[in-house]
């Protein structure tokens, strides 16, 4: 029985395999040794751990009437008030405000946000907004456990006011390589809820890499390389199902017509040559008057 070379390569693209992504793949405990080296890993010196008798940020609390963050940017930074402007730059607003009651997944923030309340809607709007390189359940599904730290970190970054004090470069270093207005660099975070995160995590799988801009990079050379891999294979089906099938009836019938043509223009041109040679051509000169 033989099968259509178009069915043989859409069979082939269809086949899922394993790829280098996936075999990349492993458990948190085995990328990182504690919550500590989890929190300053994982987005490469964003955040620094501080014991919690030190001045450190909280990435979640209950009562959003009361930001505890606000005490804490007091005591490092000597202000009286939260920070007046957002800093950063992605989906953040300039200038700190309150949201609606749609608030619902950052709530903690919703009195003063430097975020949009449509911008952090559910986990899985947080999840995917950065892009698929991004995303932290790329190696499967995580425990509801694990991935509410995901969550929780992801309200941080969007919606605290504070976390804009902690921009990487300044405005006077756009002449940099590395510029940008949207990462954060050595804000400092409580050692006890990075101890907590990694409690809830450390049997969820992550990118081995262990590093969401390592990740986001692999996962984008990982792509290429498994589209490669598609076309070398849709390919080598085609050359295979020709070799086996000889070429397909539209190209039969393509050389075909294109043989009965060029026997046909043979033909005509022996009989033009024939005539002419005779004296009495097939496409003779038209008579025109002489005048005297």
């Amino acid at each position: 029985m033989k099968f259509s070379a178009t069915i043989v390569v859409i069979g082939l693209c269809t086949i899922p395999a394993a790829s280098a992504w996936e075999e990349s793949c492993t458990q948190f405990k085995n990328i990182y040794a504690d919550g500590t080296q989890l929190c300053e890993k994982m987005w490469d010196d964003s955040f620094t751990v501080v014991d919690d008798e030190s001045m450190g940020y909280t990435m979640w609390f209950f009562d959003h009437d009361t930001n505890p963050n606000n005490e804490v940017t007091a005591k490092i930074h000597g202000n009286s008030s939260t920070p007046d402007k957002c800093h950063l730059n992605y989906f953040h607003k300039e200038i700190p405000s309150p949201e609606d009651d749609n608030m619902s997944e950052c709530h903690p923030w919703q009195n003063n946000a430097c975020c949009n309340s449509d911008t952090v809607e559910s986990g899985s709007a947080l999840n995917a907004a950065y892009g698929p390189g991004f995303e932290w359940d790329r190696c499967g599904p995580m425990s509801q456990a694990c991935e509410r730290f995901f969550v929780q970190e992801a309200c941080l970054y969007e919606c605290e006011p504070s976390a804009g004090l902690y921009r990487k470069f300044k405005e006077d270093q756009f002449d940099d390589p590395g510029y940008n207005e949207w990462q954060l660099f050595k804000m400092p975070i409580k050692k006890s809820y990075c101890n907590a995160w990694y409690d809830a995590c450390k049997n969820d799988y992550f990118c081995g890499q262990g590093s969401f801009f390592e990740c986001e990079a692999f996962y984008w050379e990982n792509q290429k390389a498994k589209e490669e891999a598609a076309a070398a294979a849709a390919a080598a089906a085609a050359a295979t199902a020709y070799e086996e099938e000889g070429p397909s009836s539209g190209v039969v019938i393509g050389l075909s017509v294109a043989g009965a043509l060029a026997v046909a223009g043979i033909l005509a041109n022996v009989v033009l040559i024939s005539r002419e040679k005779s004296g009495n051509p097939m496409f003779a000169p038209a008579e025109t008057g002489v005048s005297t």
